[in-house]
């Protein structure tokens, strides 16, 4: 496998990364999953704003402009030649010594970039028939809305509910849901959309921005505000946003079913217009 490391393209047994590394010791990085669509990096251009977004939260100075980490992006793209798959890239802080837990200085590390794309289709079967979720304490840390490589907290969560027999986690904190283990959750009650407003509980998500453009052009009423877990079981529809899982209906909850059990009429509504605004991009291409 090809991996960009750097400003390299190389085979994956030639990456070395130093024990002293922030993101190996510390998990002190961040990263993104950009869908590529025939070629396309969707949404690319939302995606390495949030990326630089998140660098700035955490005081990491990236050593390239959006444009030059643009070009760097599709060149490998372009080199490993996957025309539908997940690009995955990440920075950290670099290696520094000795190992200490404040920031090194900028001018004495150099950030280290890796990303690999790997080939995936549309998950078909789990939009067409949905999945299952299972509430689960939200015990991450207070910066989510950081797209941190330190993801100890969604692991966990997501293994508690697999352990539970659930697809995935429905987080909740202090009784309010806030999002789904690595997306963002949506319902659906008396034909109002809801989602749990951006800030720092949740990962602003680059598929709700997309799926927000498409609820207000299919004239759908949403309410982005905080809401708990007594009112998600008792919606009409639920599901997930993001970039690998799309829109994926939540066909149950705690083995409790959402409506009739079955993906509703909005959220496939949803699930068409998203896979036609990707249709629609792809042929301006």
């Amino acid at each position: 496998m090809k991996i960009l490391w750097n400003d390299k393209i190389v085979d994956e047994s030639e990456v070395k990364i130093d024990t002293e590394d922030r993101g190996y010791q510390f998990g002190d990085g961040i990263y993104e999953v950009i869908r590529i669509y025939n070629g396309l990096l969707y949404m690319e251009e939302e995606h390495l704003e949030r990326f630089f977004r998140c660098a700035d939260k955490i005081r990491l100075t990236l050593p390239f402009t959006k444009e030059e980490f643009s070009q760097r992006l599709h060149r490998f793209a372009e080199e490993v030649g996957i025309k539908n798959g997940r690009l995955y890239f990440q920075v950290t802080h670099g290696a520094a010594k000795p190992r200490l837990h404040s920031f090194p200085d900028p001018k004495e590390v150099v950030p280290v970039l890796t990303a690999d794309i790997q080939e995936i289709s549309r998950p078909m079967e789990k939009l067409t028939k949905g999945i299952s979720g299972g509430i689960v304490t939200d015990k991450r840390w207070l910066h989510c809305d950081i797209k941190s490589i330190s993801l100890l907290g969604n692991i966990l969560a997501l293994n508690e509910a697999q352990e539970n027999g659930y697809d995935d986690a429905v987080l909740v904190r202090d009784g309010i849901v806030t999002e789904a283990s690595s997306s963002n959750l949506w319902m659906v009650k008396d034909g109002v959309l809801y989602t749990h407003p951006d800030g720092e509980l949740i990962l602003p998500g680059i598929t709700k921005i997309k799926v927000r453009q498409l609820a207000n052009q299919l004239g759908f009423k949403l309410v982005e505000e905080p809401f708990t877990k007594e009112f998600i079981v008792e919606a009409d529809e639920v599901f997930k946003t993001s970039s690998v899982a799309e829109v994926t209906p939540i066909i149950s909850i705690n083995g409790k079913n959402i409506g009739d059990g079955t993906p509703g009429t909005i959220t496939k509504q949803l699930q068409k217009a998203y896979i036609d605004a990707i249709e629609e991009t792809v042929k301006k291409m």
